[in-house]
């Protein structure tokens, strides 16, 4: 199998779909995967710690951008298509699978235009303008929610769930302190480090028995490092946390955003969570993703703008204080999760090459 893994720019794209490659080569060792993304995206600084090629196309979005940022973007659109033709040509895909961001688009055009096979995978519970016309172009749409389906041809929408990183957690000695772990994305949060630090700040009856993990982002790293100087609390404090894995297995509770990766995450490993929703996420979908395991019993939500230090800490301060209630989050967060995503994704594409 030669396969091409289209998109990226967030974790939230890239990570499911490493996961994926991931199990493609557990199948054959000799499958060649080419990732395609841009030099801007998270996936420039990760696939070669991660072992995969990237190719790179100049697309950038549409967006939020003055005129010359706006005729720029313009400018990629057909040079990203006219670029794809070309690694199609060269590289020779089975199939070209669209992992969502800017890159998905010309790559999965590109691949319309040469006949080749091939599938999207839409994390989230609304897909987005591109995904949702993308879907009448491909063979297969991978979905996370059962909801998705009432936006694509429902013919092609297989739920899979989102794949996740890891297929288990690495064992650890996780000490009796209560951990807290603490994240907004691969790039941080500003709203989650500040409302964290000042809620720590009204918590400090605690510091004997809570530990923190915090990954701040690159931004706010010096400043939020700096502030746990003067808390009493044990801390690890990090711009990125390199070993999630390792840092999830410590968690008995979780801060953090509700991308639709995180919320695969959280699932998969039963985690209890609030969630606090990134409010300027497209189609407002992060909430979505927060009310569907608060309806379900498996996170607290905290709309942003309602976040703040002393509301935080009366609800982490409530979880450490009712063990029983903390448990029934995760064990409500387990039953939703498809650790078994990445393997149907893999079997469908497998079936889609050879129909």
């Amino acid at each position: 199998m030669r396969l091409i893994m289209a998109g990226g720019g967030t974790g939230g794209h890239l990570f499911p779909g490493l996961a994926v490659a991931r199990e493609f080569q557990r199948r054959d060792q000799r499958t060649e995967i080419l990732f395609v993304g841009t030099e801007m995206g998270i996936e420039k600084r990760t696939l070669p710690k991660e072992g995969f090629p990237l190719a790179t196309i100049p697309i950038r979005g549409l967006k939020g951008r003055g005129l010359r940022g706006l005729c720029q973007a313009l400018y990629g659109i057909p040079v990203s298509f006219f670029r794809s033709l070309g690694i199609i040509a060269r590289f020779r895909p089975d199939c070209v699978i669209g992992l969502g961001g800017y890159a998905s688009g010309p790559l999965l055009l590109a691949s319309r235009w040469k006949g080749v096979r091939s599938a999207i995978m839409e994390q989230n519970l609304r897909p987005g303008f591109t995904n949702r016309v993308l879907g009448w172009l491909v063979g297969r749409i991978f979905t996370s929610f059962a909801e998705s389906a009432a936006y694509f041809p429902r013919a092609k929408v297989v739920e899979t769930g989102n794949p996740v990183r890891w297929q288990t957690l690495p064992p650890v000695a996780k000490g009796e302190k209560f951990t807290l772990l603490v994240f907004g994305g691969s790039a941080g949060a500003r709203k989650i480090n500040s409302s964290v630090v000042d809620a720590l700040q009204r918590m400090r009856e605690l510091s004997t028995q809570l530990r923190v993990i915090h990954q701040t982002g690159e931004a706010d790293f010096a400043a939020i490092k700096a502030a746990y100087g003067s808390l009493p609390f044990e801390a690890q404090v990090f711009s990125f946390v390199e070993r999630m894995a390792e840092a999830y297995a410590r968690a008995d509770l979780v801060v953090c955003r509700a991308g639709a990766g995180t919320v695969a995450e959280l699932t998969a490993f039963g985690k209890a969570a609030i969630l606090v929703p990134y409010p300027y996420a497209a189609y407002d979908h992060q909430r979505f993703h927060a009310q569907a395991l608060q309806e379900r019993g498996a996170a607290e939500m905290i709309l942003d703008r309602e976040l703040s230090g002393e509301r935080l800490a009366d609800r982490i301060r409530g979880l450490y204080s009712d063990r029983s209630r903390l448990t029934a989050m995760g064990e409500a967060a387990k039953k939703l999760g498809k650790p078994e995503a990445a393997k149907k994704i893999v079997d469908e594409c497998y079936a889609l090459v050879q129909e």
